[in-house]
C-alpha cells in the first residue's frame, strides 16, 4: 500500500504499531479505579483528621466545661487519626497490586506477551484479590455510613441556626426561640452527665456564625464525598478483578495461552 522505499515511513507505523498495542495493553477499569481510590482515600483521610481536630475545639469550647467530659471524645479523634494514617498508608499499596494484577492479568497484555500462560497460582492470587477486595467493600461500606452521622449533625444545627435567625427578625423578644436547642449528647459526642451539654437560642447562632462551625461543616462533607469515590473504586476493583479471573479460568480449561 505504501512504498518500501520510504523507511521513514515504515519506522512510522512500526512505533504507531507499539503504541497501540501498549495503549492496549493498560487495563483501563482499574486503572480508572485506582484513581478513584486515590481521590476518595485523600479527600477522606486529609479532611476527616482536619474535621475531627476542629470537632474536638468545637466541643470544648460550647458544650462541655470540664475536661472529663470530653476526655473519652477526644481519645476517640486521637486513636482514629492514627486509624487514619494507617489507612492512608494501607490503600495506597492495595491499590498499587490491584493495579499491577489488572496489568498482569488483561488479556490484552497476554496477547501482546504470547508466551505467559494462566498458571494454577495465578488463578488462585486473582480468586484471593476478590475476596479481600469484596470484604474491604462491605467493611468500607459501614465506614461510608458512619461518616454521614457527623454530616448530619453539622446539618441539623445549621438548620437548627436558620430557624433561630428566621425567628429573630421576626420576633422582639428574645425568649421565644431561647428553647431551640442543639444537645450533642443526643449524638453520642458527650456524656449524658456533661455540662452545659448543648447550646440554645442566639447562642447557637452565634456559634453557627464562626469560621471553625463552617470549615468544621465543609471538611465533614468532603470526607463523605471521598468515601463515597472510595467505596464506588472499591465496587469497580471487584468487578474488573472478577472479569480477569473469569478470563483466566475459562482460557485456563480451553488450554488456551491467554
Amino acid at each position: 500500500m505504501f512504498p518500501v522505499r520510504q523507511p521513514w515511513l515504515c519506522k512510522a507505523l512500526g512505533c504507531y504499531d507499539c503504541c497501540i498495542r501498549c495503549l492496549g495493553a493498560v487495563p483501563y477499569p482499574s486503572l480508572v479505579s485506582t484513581l478513584l481510590c486515590f481521590t476518595g482515600m485523600a479527600l477522606f483521610c486529609g479532611c476527616g483528621h482536619e474535621a475531627l481536630a476542629n470537632t474536638e475545639v468545637l466541643v470544648e469550647t460550647y458544650f462541655a466545661r470540664n475536661i472529663q467530659d470530653y476526655a473519652i471524645l477526644a481519645s476517640f479523634i486521637k486513636y482514629f487519626q492514627y486509624v487514619i494514617y494507617g489507612l492512608a498508608s494501607f490503600f495506597f499499596l492495595y491499590c498499587i497490586l490491584l493495579l499491577a494484577e489488572g496489568f498482569y492479568t488483561t488479556s490484552a497484555v497476554k496477547q501482546t506477551f504470547g508466551e505467559f500462560r494462566s498458571t494454577r497460582c495465578g488463578r488462585c492470587l486473582s480468586l484471593t484479590f476478590i475476596i479481600v477486595t469484596y470484604v474491604l467493600a462491605v467493611i468500607w461500606l459501614a465506614v461510608f455510613a458512619f461518616t454521614a452521622i457527623p454530616v448530619f449533625f453539622f446539618f441539623n444545627m445549621a438548620q437548627t441556626c436558620h430557624n433561630i435567625n428566621i425567628l429573630a427578625e421576626t420576633t422582639p423578644s428574645i425568649n421565644q426561640h431561647g428553647w431551640i436547642c442543639m444537645d450533642a449528647r443526643q449524638y453520642g459526642l458527650l456524656p449524658w452527665n456533661a455540662m452545659p451539654g448543648k447550646a440554645c437560642g442566639m447562642t447557637l447562632a452565634s456559634i453557627c456564625k464562626t469560621k471553625e462551625f463552617f470549615v468544621t461543616y465543609d471538611l465533614y462533607i468532603a470526607a463523605f464525598a471521598g468515601a463515597g469515590i472510595a467505596l464506588l473504586a472499591l465496587f469497580l476493583y471487584v468487578v474488573a478483578t472478577t472479569y480477569n479471573y473469569a478470563v483466566l479460568r475459562f482460557l485456563g480449561r480451553k488450554g488456551l495461552r491467554c
